[in-house]
């Protein structure tokens, strides 16, 4: 498959920039970071997808340049802000291979907000331009490194209630309790496929297969890590209308008679059914199943749908009592709560089930928009600086420092400061922190070349990223 034309992978007003970086120019030396946002780590994630889609081998062909000068001539109205020649100058010195290094920290890697994450400079004076040319692209690594952070934080969510409420081994079923149901609800397949991946580093629980076909496509995982169930939707459950709301759940717990099934159940009556369908009319069934009934309520408010829909299930199915003094169904029910869940909905439905005594491990969770589609850059305030700068073979330290103007009409400091000079990754007792490059001669570098004239460094594959991530959450 052909790839996008690189060339016109830019924010347009780039075109012009090479005329207007200060003459003498020779290297433009850029670092990313998330300056703080909803989390106060962030994970790093998704830039080996984004070299090898885009930038590694040949970026480019003579026949993208000719068809990019076109379209830019007209986009601009005049032939003297797009130099076509600097481009060519890359086709012929270096056959369309980027004269660019690039070092970023290991991916799965949670680091504090407000340090760099990675770095981009020329190798080419000629090709000072080229650095923040790439920024548009590059800057949208910030969605697989906002998804695996959120995703990261609900794990840490799920596991404190496990650790609080759970029966002592039920820890296992974490790796299911997160399930991505995001693919309809993103914007494109490539977000599906970033996105997804993203997820997988946290959990295994997933209907979105662009993520693992993601995992194993660009970072060699070695195995599927995204798992499913059979499960209903609405279309099969109302298939005969409300008086055959029954006939249906016994149909879908004969056509899967062992093994886990999950039934979304408030077409009509999600109470009604879970009472006098599933409670009574199939309880015999689902008792002697070998395997799980998970129901699925999809409407109402979360918290108080869920507490009533125990409160019920506790009533017909029975239940026990953890040594944490938890209630636990029979391990052929369980629930599923798709509906409304988002990072902030999640810690009041655990906080609820444990003021209730229900053990977390009666509830799973599916999440779409709020995973994968309602974060933005600036979820985690993502940026991408200049921070150092060569000029008549100098070296230049360069930083913004903007002042604002808050709420109360006080003049401050803006989060939006940018740090200056050429910038390490180092941690001091553990921590991580950015310093210049030339102090602490005696820590190393947390920054790795990845990425150098057209070559990706220092591959990794996605089981190695999975263990990254604060070294807490084992491969499965």
């Amino acid at each position: 498959m052909k790839r996008e034309n690189l060339i016109l992978l830019a924010d347009a007003y780039k075109y012009a920039h090479h005329k207007l970086y200060y003459p003498g120019t020779t290297q433009i030396y850029s670092y990313l970071e998330s300056r703080g946002g909803m989390f106060n780590e962030t994970v790093f994630f998704g830039l080996q997808y984004f070299l090898k889609e885009y930038l590694q081998g040949k970026a480019f062909t003579q026949e993208d340049l000719d068809g990019a000068e076109g379209l830019l001539l007209q986009v601009f109205g005049r032939d003297d802000v797009f130099d076509k020649s600097k481009f060519q100058y890359i086709l012929d010195k270096y056959d369309g291979w980027l004269p660019v290094k690039i070092k970023a920290v290991a991916e799965g890697t949670a680091v504090p907000t407000g340090n760099v994450l990675m770095t981009i400079e020329n190798t080419d004076p000629e090709c000072y331009w080229l650095t923040n040319f790439l920024e548009t692209l590059l800057m949208q690594v910030w969605y697989p490194c906002t998804v695996a952070t959120l995703s990261n934080q609900v794990r840490k969510v799920v596991t404190q209630y496990y650790e609080e409420t759970a029966t002592p081994g039920s820890e296992a079923g974490i790796d299911f309790v997160l399930n991505d149901f995001g693919f309809r609800g993103v914007s494109s397949v490539e977000s599906a496929k970033i996105g997804g991946a993203a997820h997988l580093l946290n959990f295994n629980g997933s209907d979105n297969l662009a993520g693992s076909g993601m995992a194993i496509n660009y970072y060699n995982a070695q195995k599927v890590y995204g798992l499913s169930i059979p499960a209903t939707e609405h279309s099969i459950c109302t298939l005969l209308g409300k008086d055959g709301e029954l006939e249906v759940f016994r149909h879908i717990l004969k056509t899967f008679p062992t093994g886990i099934i999950a039934c979304v159940s408030d077409s009509y009556n999600i109470f009604k059914a879970c009472e006098d369908y599933w409670g009574e009319e199939l309880k015999a069934e689902i008792l002697n199943r070998k395997g799980t009934l998970v129901i699925r309520p999809d409407s109402g408010d979360p918290v108080m749908t869920l507490v009533k829909i125990f409160e019920i299930l506790f009533d017909k199915f029975g239940y026990t009592v953890n040594g944490k003094g938890f209630k636990v169904l029979p391990p052929q029910v369980r629930v599923i709560q798709g509906d409304g869940v988002n990072y902030e909905a999640i810690k009041t439905m655990y906080e609820a089930l444990k003021q209730h005594n229900i053990s977390a491990e009666n509830l799973v969770l599916g999440m779409g928009g709020a995973l994968l589609q309602k974060v933005d850059r600036d979820t985690q305030r993502f940026a991408l600086k200049c921070s150092s700068t060569i000029i008549d073979s100098k070296e230049v330290r360069v930083e913004k420092s903007p002042t604002e103007m808050d709420a109360g009409g006080n003049i401050t400091e803006s989060f939006k400061k940018s740090k200056a000079g050429r910038l390490k990754l180092v941690k001091i007792n553990g921590t991580f922190k950015t310093v210049n490059q030339s102090d602490n001669d005696g820590l190393a570098d947390e920054l790795h070349t990845v990425f150098e004239n057209g070559k990706l460094v220092n591959e990794i594959s996605f089981e190695q990223v999975r263990i990254n991530i604060n070294n807490k959450i084992p491969v499965a």
